[in-house]
């Protein structure tokens, strides 16, 4: 059988309140009493009941963890290093997959039913208004890779799309192509519209430019290579491409190749994350990075920030993006 808190007192020669005390963050117990709880802990092999202990303190120290694009290997870092950091603090991370949802009635009740803590919603495509629902279910809840606003809904940590699009832009024309285009994700994506922006304000007003746009379907490998396919096999070939995303970019760079062009040869690709593989030495892909753990950090820094605190005031917390140089696209004149 397992044991009790009662079987750790009776060992201890304690109450079971002091056992309680022990064994709950910044309850009031002498040194004593606790060294002699630890030492009966021990040696039954004790562990406390957190969901029992829940049920008297309100806090469950789960945080929902939610996200919709589970095809992106980005996400990969993202989870691990968003779970770790989560567990280290001593809060348990609940997984939420959001893809396919359109609203979020069924995940806010069913954060209720778990009765989290707080919610971080780790999505660039998601629009504020997820967020802003479980904020007026009354969780605290911190927006990882959100849009961002001057007067933020929610608690937005992440970059500016914004500015990363006009960072490609600059970056192809100082590399001296003259036919650009941009290759975004989902249309509806926050992200793919705000990099879509940047990339093209910061193109409209120079001389001898020209631009084209076009969406995959998904921001995913799969989506990447067959929206280049079609734009290739319809003669509809730009110089060089932004690719909304880093796993857009490898799929269009599998295109390329198939059709037997050279990359930066014939066409030139730069993406956006500088996740792990986009280093891979038979990818090699130049792209924007994306401080993820510092986001991350924040992130985590602020959900624990909140629950001392859920009145918190809603801020927007970015990080600034960085190219990083490898080699699909030509050297600068």
């Amino acid at each position: 059988m397992a044991v009790t808190l009662k079987d750790v007192a009776e060992l201890a020669g304690v109450s079971r309140s002091a056992v309680s005390r022990t064994f709950t963050e910044g309850a009031s117990v002498s040194q004593r009493t606790r060294e002699k709880v630890l030492a009966a802990a021990e040696k039954l092999g004790y562990s406390p009941n957190f969901i029992a202990r829940s049920l008297a303190t309100r806090r469950t120290k789960m945080i929902g963890l939610v996200s919709n694009n589970f095809h992106n290997p980005i996400f990969l870092t993202v989870f691990d290093q968003f779970t770790r950091g989560l567990q280290e603090r001593g809060l348990r991370p609940l997984l939420v997959n959001l893809s396919g949802e359109t609203e979020p009635t069924h995940s806010v009740q069913m954060l209720q039913q778990y009765s989290v803590d707080g919610v971080i919603v780790a999505s660039s495509t998601l629009k504020p208004g997820f967020s802003k629902a479980f904020r007026d279910a009354g969780m605290p809840v911190v927006h990882t890779f959100g849009r961002y606003a001057k007067a933020p809904l929610v608690h937005v940590v992440g970059i500016d799309n914004v500015a990363c699009g006009r960072m490609a832009a600059n970056e192809l024309v100082r590399r001296g192509y003259k036919r650009l285009a941009f290759l975004g994700g989902p249309a509806a994506a926050t992200s793919t519209q705000d990099r879509q922006k940047g990339f093209l304000d910061a193109l409209e007003k120079l001389p001898g430019i020209e631009v084209s746009v076009s969406f995959a379907e998904a921001y995913s490998f799969r989506a990447g290579r067959n929206e280049m396919l079609r734009l290739l096999d319809q003669g509809q070939q730009a110089e060089a491409y932004f690719c909304g995303d880093d796993v857009l970019s490898i799929g269009a760079l599998s295109a390329v190749r198939d059709r037997g062009l050279a990359v930066p040869g014939d066409i030139g690709i730069i993406g956006l994350n500088d996740m792990e593989m986009s280093g891979w030495q038979n990818i090699d892909l130049t792209t924007i990075h994306q401080p993820i753990e510092q986001i991350i950090d924040a992130s985590i820094e602020v959900i624990v920030a909140m629950l001392e605190d859920p009145a918190m005031k809603p801020e927007a917390r970015l990080f600034p993006c960085t190219v990083v140089e490898r080699g699909t696209l030509r050297p600068a004149a």
